[in-house]
């Protein structure tokens, strides 16, 4: 599956970072790597995984924020009890907590919520982006330990 993405290079891995960051289960660090272990640059490697990363994550947040607690449940396979559970700390921490969005199924959680308590997208977006970077940076510094 990954030699799919990978024909199809940057284009390829964008696609991956986005199935990755919606709600559809795939590993686009897999596709990252072997970019990057194929010569692809670092940078718009980078930049081309962050932003279908970053765009998925935002299906997921209109998602919460259309608010249809059925379509939640049957395409995110969230509870409305997980949700309504993590509003407490998502008024703690605000937009800041956005930046989880790279730890699996929690931080579909997260921006999940973010979406169906209309938390601000900008803030939510912008710290959904940082985390999605810091996660692909530490991939890419992995590989290059190992490389």
């Amino acid at each position: 599956m990954v030699d799919f993405f990978y024909q199809y290079g940057l284009f390829g891995l964008f696609i991956a970072g986005f199935l990755s960051g919606s709600i559809f289960p795939f590993n686009s660090e897999a596709v990252l790597s072997l970019l990057i272990y194929s010569g692809f640059d670092v940078v718009s490697s980078l930049i081309a995984a962050t932003a279908g990363n970053t765009l998925g994550g935002i299906s997921i947040y209109y998602l919460g924020y259309l608010g249809k607690m059925e379509w939640i449940e049957k395409y995110a396979k969230v509870k409305k009890e997980k949700i309504h559970a993590i509003h407490p700390k998502l008024q703690k921490f605000g937009a800041l907590a956005a930046t989880l969005s790279f730890v699996p199924i929690v931080g579909d959680i997260v921006i999940l919520a973010f979406g169906f308590f209309r938390i601000s997208p900008f803030l939510t977006i912008f710290f959904m982006t940082i985390g999605k970077i810091a996660r692909y940076l530490t991939v890419i510094g992995l590989m290059k330990t190992v490389m």
